[in-house]
């Protein structure tokens, strides 16, 4: 089903002639129309029709369309008002109540208010579904891109593409802020779980999401437009940092983080993120050069460039943006600037840039060139409003099957001393630790919330439910949240134990790496129980356990799993044999941070690393 016709009673109006045209916001009149309305004309091709809508705009409509506000301070009659190209949702900015139903609401609203400016161009609504669509409750999480790095599966990548694609498709949602092909290489970073893994390979060979979320063609069933980011180098900052200085020769740039973007760019992607970070002490955000020469020219990208949440604003070093760091980042290749609440602002700087020459005509319209053409080729002008139908697919059966086997194959067998894995559906099982039976902790970031939190966030499966379907009816799995009760009656333990949800920026880890004290003594009271002990750990990244690896009898990376621990579950009894395969380097212990494949450093488990059973 493509995004529903029916879009508005008044939706004949977008399919018709084009009403007088309406004065300008700040300016003249808007021109006149050389005719009717041609762009308006499906049948023909989108370079023709965004030839003839460009000749119909006036600067107030193209400044409009390399605006992007978010949700929270922008009203509809603003987005009608300023000719608004698109709005986002940051995370954790949703509608009240947050239902499926409330976003398409949501959304139909802004939609309809973009209808009602002259020229009627639809706008194109984004938001970081970077595991599902993670804003929206109930909506099917799928495990962090670190999780599906151990996968090694650009098939089932491709597939949840496609499930979050269809989620976002009956909410409204038709721009995602994803893939993130960041090439991690330092595991202190707070987005190593964003990244597929340390070398170029496992993120060029990931942008099957891409097709999955674009689908076979942009525009056609449950299309929504991909975003490849963050461009280029986030990964590669010093000591982790995010938002930091990649100080690195341009062969080493181009050989570790440009190849996924060039994949991500034969895949046909419609739009690419610049990262906040610098490359050798500039600024991404004004780097011509790798925007303009590199992305544009070279990779002969022809979507649109987007700059990530307010960052034009830290150009010069000081928060809020001046005219001079609009013009920079405009003319460095930025071709829409998401610039949340101070988006007016925006508008009239660039407007003076403009009208002084400082920013060439010719860049504006290059801008709305590749902003229109996306918007033409993923069919918003013949479907601009959310297509309800597929409101039935948001956290479905279909799709929680899918993440439950995406969950499964993330899983990495990292120590299994005596085969105490997998376990026997008649075994007594006790159960303990913090990530045991907590949805939020087994998702983490980027979930509801930004920063994500512990607790019954969404609807899902934890590990402790999963492990209690697992066993079998005359099984015995008991659970406690710090391992108490445990004792030598049970043929095994295991503790569910890692990393609290976090995200960008505040999951840096400038100190050390270890278990927090709290996972360690509950370890230690399953140990002293005398019974095995199975480690699973829920982390976005490899942590200090080298010391504390030979006081455990089985070890399990279960990265970020998502909404369904069941996968978890089905690899600890064994009805899905392990197969993930680590996609980072572990190190030894904290200090050995960077690690990476062929450095010399000698690791706890090298890349690739994985065991399964038998």
């Amino acid at each position: 089903m493509y995004r529903s016709a029916l879009r508005l009673s008044s939706l004949g109006l977008v399919l018709g002639v084009l009403a007088a045209p309406a004065p300008a916001v700040h300016g003249g009149p808007v021109r006149a129309a050389p005719g009717p309305g041609s762009y308006l004309d499906s049948r023909l091709p989108v370079e023709d029709r965004v030839a003839d809508l460009l000749a119909r705009m006036s600067l107030d409509d193209k400044l409009g369309q390399m605006t992007q506000p978010e949700r929270r301070y922008v009203r509809p009659e603003d987005v009608t008002r300023y000719r608004i190209g698109s709005v986002l949702s940051s995370g954790g900015s949703a509608p009240s109540p947050n239902t499926p139903q409330s976003w398409a609401d949501m959304y139909d609203g802004f939609q309809r208010a973009a209808l009602a400016a002259p020229l009627r161009v639809p706008i194109i609504y984004g938001a970081d579904a970077v595991h599902g669509h993670g804003n929206v409750a109930g909506a099917t999480l799928f495990p962090h891109d670190i999780g599906l790095g151990a996968a090694r599966d650009p098939a089932l990548v491709r597939a949840i593409g496609a499930a979050t694609a269809q989620e976002m498709t009956g909410t409204g949602v038709d721009w995602n802020f994803a893939p993130c092909l960041c090439v991690a290489r330092d595991d202190r970073w707070g987005r190593t779980y964003e990244s597929f893994g340390e070398v170029p390979e496992l993120p060029a060979a990931m942008t099957t999401l891409i097709e999955g979320l674009q689908g076979d063609r942009l525009g056609g069933p449950a299309s929504v437009l991909a975003t490849a980011k963050h461009y280029l180098g986030d990964g590669g900052t010093e000591g982790g940092r995010d938002r930091g200085d990649t100080r690195a020769a341009e062969q080493e740039l181009r050989a570790v983080h440009l190849p996924p973007f060039r994949e991500a760019v034969k895949r046909g992607v419609g739009s690419v993120m610049v990262s906040y970070s610098s490359w050798n002490g500039l600024k991404m955000h004004r780097n011509g050069y790798l925007i303009r020469d590199v992305l544009k020219r070279e990779l002969g990208f022809t979507g649109f460039v987007v700059s990530d949440y307010n960052g034009i604003d830290r150009l010069d070093g000081e928060e809020g943006f001046t005219r001079d760091e609009v013009a920079a980042a405009v003319n460095a290749g930025i071709d829409m600037a998401m610039v949340s609440s101070d988006w007016r602002r925006f508008i009239g700087y660039l407007r003076d840039a403009v009208r002084d020459g400082t920013v060439p005509m010719s860049r504006v319209d290059d801008a709305n060139r590749r902003i229109l053409t996306e918007k033409f080729r993923l069919g918003l002008f013949e479907r601009p409003m959310a297509d309800r139908a597929y409101l039935r697919t948001v956290g479905s059966p279909a799709h929680r099957a899918l993440a439950r086997r995406a969950v499964a194959e993330s899983q990495v067998l990292l120590k299994n001393a005596g085969g105490v894995l997998p376990l026997d559906r008649r075994d007594r099982v006790f159960v303990a630790g913090r990530g045991a039976d907590d949805i939020g902790v087994q998702a983490g970031g980027w979930t509801i919330t930004w920063q994500g939190a512990p607790g019954p966030v969404t609807r899902g499966t934890t590990i402790l439910q999963g492990i209690r379907e697992a066993a079998g009816p005359s099984a015995t799995v008991a659970y406690s949240r710090d391992g108490t009760g445990v004792d030598r009656s049970y043929d095994a333990a295991v503790a569910v134990v890692g990393e609290q949800p976090y995200a960008e920026y505040h999951g840096d880890l400038t100190g050390g790496m270890d278990l927090d004290a709290a996972d360690l003594e509950t370890i230690g009271r399953l140990r002293a129980s005398g019974v095995p002990v199975v480690v699973v750990m829920v982390s976005g990244r490899p942590l200090d356990i080298a010391s504390e690896l030979p006081k455990w009898d089985a070890f399990v990376e279960a990265w970020l799993p998502g909404t369904e621990g069941a996968g978890v579950a089905d690899v600890l009894y064994g009805a899905t044999a392990p197969t993930g395969r680590l996609p980072v380097t572990w190190m030894r212990d904290a200090s050995q941070q960077p690690i990476n494949q062929g450095d010399g450093k000698k690791p706890l488990f090298p890349l690739g690393y994985g065991l399964t059973y038998g």
